[in-house]
Order: structure tokens, then sequence, then C-alpha cells
């Protein structure tokens, strides 16, 4: 048996575009039954905590996301370690991807796992965002100027003609903030810096954040604003104030997935907000075109928490044009 090929960050990248992986997830999505869309609850393992009191508090996780479909068997390994940038000059979070082939279950491709997780979660929101916005959407929030920030405006700008780009950064004077500006102005966009008042004249809303408390109050995005929110996929962390969940079109990838991960939804249901269940869409009728949004002023939220089955459909699709 041959070992399989590895795909690093670089081949990731140059095999499939944002935009390729939105269009492989939709088709993906779209015939999935909901029972498939996650059969294996992540798991997540808490380990234990740097020795350095500085940044003990920050806890450092092990993801174990397993899959099975009709693109084969896959599993990704992730582990997140808030201090590595500042201490070891690593990144936060790593990982690796395996995809077994549907027949045989030989080990097929072997993925960088960061490398995977920046390109399917802004795939999946490029996917919300143009089924769900309006396509004359020309201006962005962004919240989060980290990886997931910066996968961001790209993938956006994939599917809507962004115009102008407002990053919001930890602070005021985030050093990460400042370097994506500079990035998309060099790209020829026109980007700056801001703070949560950009929310009001934005048309797309992006927050990349681990923030635990709402990024912006519940009636700050005007009448027909998208939001993709992906930052959390934990109970305890929540980007988006409860009451906009009540109001929007709000879209998920999965019911269950949803009510056990996302802070946001947690807080709605606990609160009254939203009901135990019924309480959403799922991202698998929006692909299929089943769902849209109402008219031009209705507010759409797309609430993420990463789902395993979009590991399988994007590696698929990156074995498949590796191969060519």
């Amino acid at each position: 048996m041959h070992a399989p090929r590895f795909l690093n960050g670089a081949a990731v990248a140059a095999t499939l575009s944002v935009a390729e992986a939105a269009e492989s997830l939709a088709r993906g999505l779209a015939g999935r039954s909901p029972e498939s869309l996650d059969p294996y609850p992540r798991t997540v393992i808490e380990l234990p905590a740097e020795p350095d009191a500085a940044v003990a508090q920050r806890s450092r996780e092990l993801l174990l996301m397993p899959c099975h479909g009709p693109e084969g068997v896959g599993v990704k390994l992730v582990t997140i370690a808030p201090a590595n940038p500042e201490l070891r000059a690593l990144p936060r979070i790593q990982g690796t991807y395996v995809l077994f082939a549907a027949d045989g279950l030989t080990p097929e491709l072997m993925i960088d796992g960061a490398s995977l997780t920046r390109l399917r979660t802004a795939a999946v929101s490029a996917l919300a965002t143009r089924r769900l916005s309006r396509p004359d959407s020309r201006r962005l929030v962004i919240f989060g100027a980290g990886v997931q920030g910066a996968a961001h405006a790209e993938a956006i700008r994939a599917v809507r003609p962004i115009e102008d780009i407002v990053v919001i950064g930890a602070s005021p004077h985030s050093p990460r903030a400042a370097a994506l500006v500079a990035q998309l102005t060099a790209d020829g966009v026109q980007a700056r810096l801001g703070d949560p008042a950009a929310v009001a004249g934005a048309d797309i809303v992006c927050t990349c954040t681990t923030a635990a408390e709402p990024l912006f109050a519940e009636h700050a995005p005007a009448p027909g604003t998208h939001v993709n929110a992906i930052g959390s996929y934990r109970p305890d962390l929540c980007e988006l104030p409860v009451g906009l969940l009540g109001e929007a079109l709000l879209v998920v990838e999965s019911e269950q997935a949803a009510r056990a991960e996302a802070g946001e939804i947690v807080r709605a249901i606990a609160s009254g907000v939203l009901p135990a269940s019924g309480f959403a869409t799922e991202l698998s009728a929006v692909a299929a075109g089943d769902v849209v949004r109402r008219d031009r002023s209705q507010i759409t939220v797309f609430k993420s928490v990463g789902l395993a089955v979009e590991d399988l459909i994007v590696a698929r699709a990156l074995a498949d044009r590796a191969g060519h």
C-alpha cells in the first residue's frame, strides 16, 4: 500500500479556491438528509493548562471530527493552543486531516488540518452569503483580524462586489487588524480600521472572534444586512445579541449541532427568544434553493459552528482536483 499524498497549506491554497470550495459545498450539502449532517458530534478534549501563569487560563483543546458519506471517510484531528503565537511563534490551530476512499477504505489523502479548516470555514460562509445576502452588497464589516478574518475578506469578495471593508480588531491599535487593512489596501480594496458603530452601514457583517459577549447591539444592523457568525463553537462563547436571532431569518448548519455548541443559540433558547426546536433553517435547504431571503429589507443570519461533513466534502474536492 502506498503512503497517502500530503497537501500542506500552500498546496491546499493552490489546489482549490474558496469559490470552488463553496460550489462543492453547495452540491454536497444540497442532497444531504438532516440525519447525515452531524452523525458524530465533535469530540472536544480539554488539555492541561500552560505552565506559564500569564496564559494558564486560556483553555487548550484537542478536537476530533470524524465523518463518512459518499465522498469517503474522513477524520480531522486539531489542537487549539491560544498561547502558541506569543510563546512559541506557532499557530494557534494545528492539525491533520485523513481522507479514506469510500470503497476500500484505503488512506487516500492527508491534508494540513489548519489549512483545510481555514478554507472550508470561509467557503461555508461564502455559500451562505451567496444564497442569503443581497447581490449588490458592497460594504463589508469584519470583526477579527486573525486567520479567519483574512479568509472571510477573501471569501466574501469572491461572491459579492465588495468595495469597502471595515476591519475591527481586538483593540483599536491591534497590529493584526492594521496588517489586514494594509494587505487589503495593497489588493486594491478600500479598507480601514473601525469600531462596532460601522455595523450600521454594512451590507454584510462577519464575526470571526472568540468573544464571550455580543460584539454589537441588537438593532445595530440596518434592514437587509446579512451576518455570518463563525467564531464561537462552544456554549460559553457568544458573538451576536440573542434578540437579533429572533428577528432575522436564521440559518444554521444543523439544529442539533447549533443547540449543543452555539452560545448564541443556547442563550436564545434559555431566554425564550427561540424555541427549543424548529428554531432555524438548515444550510442544506438554503444550498438546495428551498429557502431564500423574503425581500431586500429582511435581515439574515448564518450561525456556523463547523461540521465534519463540511471538511469531508472539501477534502474530497481537494482529492479529486489534486489527482487530475
